[in-house]
């Protein structure tokens, strides 16, 4: 059951987040900061409004949502042609940074925390995905270079579904069970195959004369086929990560204007359940659990935002078109998200040894990640020479701007 004062906090901060969404437009001001530092206050760690346990249904829900929401949203910026042009990068990013990326969290986490390999793997594999959703002042603003766009959007799109099976097979391992890689393997291609094909036949159907869609409605069609393919992924046992992208994908490449109508309320849709989890997750990080980490464990937390990932990535992106600008760029914005928290959560119900340390490792890691990568996006998009938004409107109308057609001025 969902708590009232759950929904009330959620609705008083999502009211001020956007009427200083603005401000954050222009600032190192975060509207991501506002919500998790929100659920910190109203979560047992503050006031204790609301008790939430990293084993309820809810947050593993949100969690996923969230990420099933981003990835099928952001694969509609991602059609066939576009990822034909950026693949070279995007494949090193994938096939050598995000391996790199395990490695590097992991070698830490073994000498410095005391984990074992298997477990230290593991949390490498935790860490690895990232989620540019929270540099939105990159990631979507379409005077930032294309390339470097589709560089951050196509491996965060592809990198949480692919860090799946390594989850699974070092959580086997560190559980000294069977690691199923033949199982992880149909669901991975599952939900490849379900991500292109449902919403390909469903864009095919809109081609005939006998469907049409009136135009408010329009935009309900993308997220019709984004809900059925959820419950199809989660009945199924298919990866829906991979899914989600690949159905945003499939789409704009066969239907771009559905795609193009979907736009701007995929946005507002990923937004909000990206809010919604990020203050169910704030609520979980409490001083008792923060209290229990070694100062080894936040050494690993730091050292895999400001070390690993910078090196992994411009490691391998070394030798490409992308100016030197670009590289730095993508090196520093691999921000932790939603992918990680869902991966924390499964090694916490797990049962192996280190279960409940893994999961505080990756709180503390996701919680400084969007502290960092949230408030330093608009920085980082003045040194690319990309200004924010500035004279953005304001609650009260211009009285010298007619109003649309149709619609009455109220004074």
């Amino acid at each position: 059951m969902v708590s009232v004062a759950l929904v009330v906090a959620f609705g008083v901060v999502l009211l001020i987040s956007v009427s200083l969404s603005g401000v954050a437009a222009r600032t190192v001001l975060s509207t991501a900061l506002l919500f998790l530092l929100a659920g910190a206050l109203i979560g047992q760690g503050g006031f204790g409004l609301v008790v939430i346990h990293p084993t309820d249904p809810l947050v593993v829900f949100l969690a996923d949502l969230a990420l099933f929401t981003v990835l099928f949203t952001d694969g509609q910026r991602a059609s066939l042609p576009a990822l034909r042009e950026g693949w070279r990068e995007s494949g090193r990013a994938l096939g050598l940074g995000m391996p790199l990326t395990m490695v590097g969290i992991a070698v830490p986490a073994h000498f410095l925390v005391g984990l074992d390999w298997p477990t230290a793997l593991l949390l490498g594999a935790i860490l690895s995905p990232t989620d540019p959703v929270f540099a939105s002042a990159i990631v979507g603003r379409q005077d930032v270079p294309v390339r470097l766009r589709r560089l951050l959007n196509v491996e965060s799109g592809l990198n949480d579904g692919l860090a799946l099976p390594f989850v699974l097979i070092f959580l086997a391992t560190a559980a000294h069970q069977e690691s199923q890689i033949a199982t992880v393997g149909i669901e991975l291609v599952a939900g490849l195959a379900l991500g292109i094909v449902i919403p390909a036949v469903v864009a095919l159907a809109w081609r005939l004369r006998f469907f049409t869609a009136e135009p408010r409605l329009q935009a309900l069609g993308p997220l019709a086929i984004a809900v059925l393919l959820y419950g199809v992924c989660h009945l199924t046992h298919a990866n829906p990560y991979l899914a989600a992208f690949a159905a945003g994908s499939t789409l704009a490449t066969l239907d771009r204007v559905a795609a193009d109508h979907f736009e701007h309320f995929g946005d507002l849709l990923s937004e909000t359940t990206k809010f919604a989890a990020l203050l169910v997750f704030g609520a979980l990080i409490t001083p008792s659990r923060l209290s229990h980490i070694p100062v080894g464990g936040w050494a690993v937390a730091v050292l895999a935002i400001l070390l690993v990932r910078p090196a992994a990535m411009l490691l391998s992106l070394m030798r490409t078109p992308l100016t030197r600008e670009e590289r730095l760029t993508a090196a520093w914005f691999g921000p932790k998200g939603f992918a990680s928290v869902v991966y924390g959560l499964l090694a916490l119900q797990s049962g192996i040894p280190d279960s409940e340390l893994v999961f505080d490792l990756v709180a503390v890691t996701i919680a400084l990640s969007i502290v960092l990568h949230s408030s330093t996006d608009v920085p980082v998009a003045r040194a690319l020479r990309v200004e924010p938004p500035d004279n953005l409107p304001t609650g009260q109308s211009d009285p010298a701007t007619p109003a649309p057609a149709g619609e009455a001025r109220h004074g």
